[in-house]
């Protein structure tokens, strides 16, 4: 890691000393991913060679190689053509897997001869390919139209910069920011339907019987886009340089040091502009200040239904406003132009980040943290006391049920046995007993249940099932064209090829016949050589069909 960060760092240094704005070679994009690759690759070998399984988390498991990559294997991973520009990153064992066919789920042999090997069934990507092409196209499209609106360089301007309100100002970084993101919505999106249609990214099936193709997808642009807090947002965004940063960072340094440590790889591996320090600075910032501002206030606004919608809507527009004051750094990459702004804006934001974390606690109470196994607040000694006084109070009531009094029964714990301890809500909440929890506890909603909380799915959900009639749509035309193209050459070798001819069982046989001139019906040269010409056409459209999708779907013939 030492040796592959360090010459991509002499690349980004030499790449901030020579671009001077116009056009010049840079491969520190290409590089940044092989750096991710090789990196990765070292982890999962010392991981599958030094360490022992039990010290290892279920990712580094999964991911842990045992067996020394060959030449050919290596500069296959690092320099496979699927994800060489602009990724995404994908780790060794997952190519691995895919060259050697084991991501594939073989059908099950239903034949009882047990010699005989099992079919392997390769689903094709085709309606995943079209869906991520369209969606690039359209990115590709917003991008272009909105950035001549909202061009990121009028905010360096000076006369934008002295002669705006702070109000437009923060809208503009907002949609400014936003636009930038599109262009990267549109190289994401068309890098993984390339690794798509290679057969590259197959997951498996869901409940449904389809196929999901989303093992590398490195973006969610709905999930990015409709986040309510500030996590789920960077969960969606550049999905494979996160899922490297947790592997190779936040699982293998002391926990209190995860965050920063994390913040500070991903802003020295993007390179040396200062931008990327001030933006991954205030994000690290607001990340902490929402998680502290989540458990003040969340909680409040779970009273009914349209207070929950009300707090998912609010937080949603919060992290538009955020994302927009966070990044916009990133894209200007400049010191000067970047805390000029900010000092325009009156570090607004920042301001309020460090009210939240550090004087707000001292005035309004948080959430309780709950859990449904008492075990995990209180020692367990604590517990079983607790039980025996509750059970003797509940005694002294001369009208307890003989239920109650079986609930109340005092529990014999083990150290084992702290796990199987009843719920609280079975402990402080008896049959026939009031209820002495709290209101607000008693109608609160989980997080992950909460109407708005799943917005971007719900949105997916929609849009997917519109899309539906339009796949329905594409699997009917290819498979009229194809049986109309079969129809069409078998109407015209009857009616066109003689008698003679039409008992021949061979194409090739046919087609050799008809050029060499075999006997047949007086026809003009005009009229033989455009029946060869037509036959040949055809026959070739028909074998693509048939064909070419098995020899691109990783090579296993069908």
């Amino acid at each position: 890691m030492v040796v592959a960060m360090a010459y991509l760092l002499t690349i980004h240094v030499l790449r901030q000393i020579y671009d001077d704005g116009s056009c010049s070679l840079d491969i520190t994009g290409p590089l940044m991913i092989i750096t991710q690759k090789v990196t990765s690759l070292a982890f999962s070998i010392h991981d599958g060679f030094v360490r022992q399984t039990k010290d290892l988390t279920k990712a580094q498991q999964y991911h842990a190689v045992n067996k020394l990559p060959s030449a050919l294997e290596y500069f296959s991973y690092v320099l496979n053509f699927q994800g060489l520009m602009a990724g995404p990153l994908v780790f060794y064992k997952d190519y691995i897997d895919f060259i050697e066919g084991y991501n594939l789920r073989p059908a099950v042999n239903t034949s009882a001869d047990k010699g005989k090997s099992q079919v392997v069934l390769e689903p094709s990507p085709v309606k995943t390919v079209v869906k991520k092409v369209i969606g690039s196209f359209i990115c590709a499209f917003i991008f272009m139209k909105f950035v001549q609106l909202y061009p990121i360089k009028n905010l360096k301007d000076d006369d934008f910069v002295d002669n705006t309100t702070v109000l437009y100002k923060i809208w503009y970084a907002m949609m400014a920011t936003t636009t930038t993101r599109f262009k990267y919505y549109h190289a994401w999106l068309l890098a993984d339907a390339i690794a798509n249609n290679s057969g590259l990214g197959f997951t498996g099936y869901d409940k449904d019987g389809n196929a999901n193709w989303d093992l590398i997808s490195n973006i969610n642009v709905f999930g990015f886009e409709f986040a309510t807090n500030i996590r789920d947002a960077i969960n969606n965004w550049n999905c494979g340089t996160n899922r490297w940063l947790r592997t190779i960072v936040y699982e293998r340094v002391p926990k209190k040091y995860g965050t920063i440590l994390t913040f500070a790889l991903s802003a020295v591996w993007h390179g040396f502009y200062p931008g990327y320090y001030l933006t991954f600075a205030t994000g690290a910032l607001m990340v902490t200040s929402a998680r502290m501002a989540r458990r003040m206030f969340r909680h409040r606004f779970q009273q009914t239904r349209m207070t929950r919608m009300f707090y998912d809507i609010l937080t949603c527009l919060t992290t538009r406003i955020v994302m927009g004051y966070t990044t916009f750094p990133f894209v200007l990459l400049e010191f000067m132009g970047s805390i000029q702004l900010y000092l325009k804006f009156y570090l607004c934001l920042h301001i309020v980040a460090l009210t939240t974390i550090y004087v707000l606690p001292k005035f309004i109470r948080g959430e309780r943290r709950s859990t449904h196994n008492v075990s995990k607040i209180v020692a367990p000694s604590k517990v079983e006391d607790a039980l025996r006084e509750a059970r003797n109070d509940q005694e002294c009531k001369s009208n307890q049920s003989e239920e109650a009094r079986q609930l109340l029964k005092p529990i014999q714990l083990t150290p084992g046995e702290t796990n199987a301890l009843p719920q609280r809500d079975e402990i402080i909440k008896p049959p026939q007993l009031p209820i002495v929890a709290p209101a607000r506890e008693a109608i609160s909603v989980p997080h992950d249940q909460c109407e708005m909380d799943q917005l971007s799915s719900k949105l997916m959900e929609k849009i997917e099932a519109e899309t539906k009639n339009i796949e329905e749509f594409i699997d009917k035309t290819v498979t009229e064209t194809v049986t109309g193209i079969v129809e069409f050459k078998k109407d015209l070798m009857r009616d066109s090829i003689p008698s003679g001819l039409r008992k021949r069982t061979s194409l090739a046989s046919t087609m050799s016949d008809v050029v060499a001139g075999a006997t047949c019906k007086p026809q003009t040269e005009e009229g033989s050589a455009f029946l060869k010409k037509e036959i040949e056409v055809i026959n070739a459209v028909v074998q693509q069909a048939n064909v070419l999708p098995a020899v691109l779907s990783n090579g296993h013939a069908k």
